[in-house]
């Protein structure tokens, strides 16, 4: 395989994580940001406050994105098994 097929290859999937990571990871700093934002105007100061709203909101965006995250997903795993043969040189 060539160096730069493999790069295309990595650079591919390194988008792809990074596109289902982003969902649940922007939500979770909306989420963060504006229970700090309550906690500063109440001033209650409970570090754990913040962790339980996060995993809820984590959970239902993964329950709302799950189709789609799997259709991402399965597109590029059939993308790369289709080009399988030129990456092992046939």
């Amino acid at each position: 395989m060539e160096e730069s097929l493999f790069l295309t290859v990595f650079q591919q999937f390194l988008v792809l994580i990074i596109q289902m990571a982003a969902p649940v990871l922007i939500v979770s700093i909306i989420v963060g940001l504006f229970v700090s934002i309550v906690q500063s105007v109440t001033q209650i100061q409970e570090q754990t406050l913040t962790f339980v709203p996060k995993i809820f909101a984590g959970i239902i965006i993964l329950v709302i994105m799950m189709p789609w995250m799997l259709e991402v997903y399965t597109a590029s795993v059939t993308s790369m098994f289709d080009f399988l043969p030129t990456f092992i040189g046939g």
